[in-house]
């Protein structure tokens, strides 16, 4: 990873673990925040960029001179139920002209399982899995190198990663299941170095290792 990956969302709780495993394995990074995000004491010195993300200028110019770029953005649950529509459908479809512009070729999108579904619990909040299949499909349609990874139910406990083992499947064939977010974040880096990751959404959980 000799070259500059650009973290778009990297103040999240999976964007900043992607920047931790990016920087863990020697990678440059550059983070693409909010003017108001916070980031964690590890991340202090990476490359900081602070935009906009309605302004396609900004995001172009944050881009300029990066290889590769994981987009790490998703709305979070509040009173806007605009919000998946302004973040996971207009901000994802933004970012993609933005790396189209500046010549960013390789991209990998976090998305969620069951993206696409009408009839999900999930679109309670904002039509959340919709617009996220609509922010897949602006990549999807690109011409760019891209990878779309949907994960189960995101786990912030870090406690037992190693005991756990990764279920990857295709687009649209695993209904529920759980994932911790460093395991997501490692597994984003290793699909940017993966040529066969390319043109493919898979979707990823995990589970307990069998007993020895």
């Amino acid at each position: 990873m000799g070259n500059i990956v650009a973290i778009s969302g990297a103040s999240g709780r999976t964007g900043f673990r992607i920047a931790e495993e990016a920087l863990a394995r020697g990678g440059a990074v550059r983070l693409l925040v909010r003017p108001t995000s916070k980031l964690p004491p590890s991340l202090a010195h990476c490359d900081v960029r602070r935009l906009d993300f309605g302004r396609l200028p900004q995001l172009v110019e944050a881009l300029a001179g990066c290889h590769s770029q994981v987009i790490a953005t998703g709305a979070r649950p509040s009173a806007n139920l605009l919000g998946p529509f302004q973040v996971d459908a207009q901000g994802v479809q933004r970012q993609v002209q933005a790396c189209q512009q500046a010549g960013v070729g390789r991209v990998v999108l976090v998305s969620s399982l069951c993206s696409g579904r009408f009839r999900h619990n999930l679109n309670l909040f904002g039509l959340i899995l919709v617009c996220k299949r609509w922010g897949e499909e602006a990549l999807e349609q690109s011409g760019l190198d891209w990878t779309v990874v949907r994960p189960g139910g995101l786990k912030e406990g870090e406690a037992d990663l190693e005991q756990q083992e990764l279920v990857v499947s295709g687009a649209n064939t695993q209904q529920q299941g759980v994932i911790p977010r460093r395991l997501v974040a490692r597994y984003c880096l290793e699909c940017l170095d993966n040529p066969g990751a390319i043109r493919q959404v898979l979707e990823i959980t995990s589970k307990p290792r069998p007993a020895a």
